[in-house]
């Protein structure tokens, strides 16, 4: 039997590190769009290099957008795709899986500290 090719298409994106993670971070949030600096700042472990790499590979495959803001000063805004927020829709069923099946330790939010 051969394995399914859109699994292993859709895993050679999520399989990779951080990408699921990113694309379920915009997902969670207004618009479902932020900021580099505010996802550089929350998404901790991180490095700002590693990010701009994945936010590149992302919008390469069609699943973010990337606007640039010029005035008064650069700031640069990814927003999910409908692609991906198609995407991230689809993952909620893992994470509730997850949550029933796997022991994660929970870190508090900064707004729990």
């Amino acid at each position: 039997m051969q394995t399914c090719p859109y699994m292993e298409a859709a895993f050679q994106i999520l399989g990779k590190k951080w990408n699921g993670q990113l694309v379920h971070y915009l997902w969670s949030r207004e618009n479902h769009a932020a900021h580099f600096s505010e996802m550089k700042q929350d998404l901790t472990g991180m490095t700002p290099r590693a990010l701009s790499l994945k936010l590149t590979e992302l919008a390469e495959a069609g699943l973010i957008e990337k606007t640039v803001h010029q005035e008064p000063s650069v700031s640069i805004r990814y927003r999910l795709t409908d692609k991906g927020a198609a995407l991230a829709e689809s993952l909620k069923p893992i994470q509730e899986w997850a949550q029933q099946h796997l022991d994660v330790q929970l870190t508090p939010t900064k707004e729990e500290l």
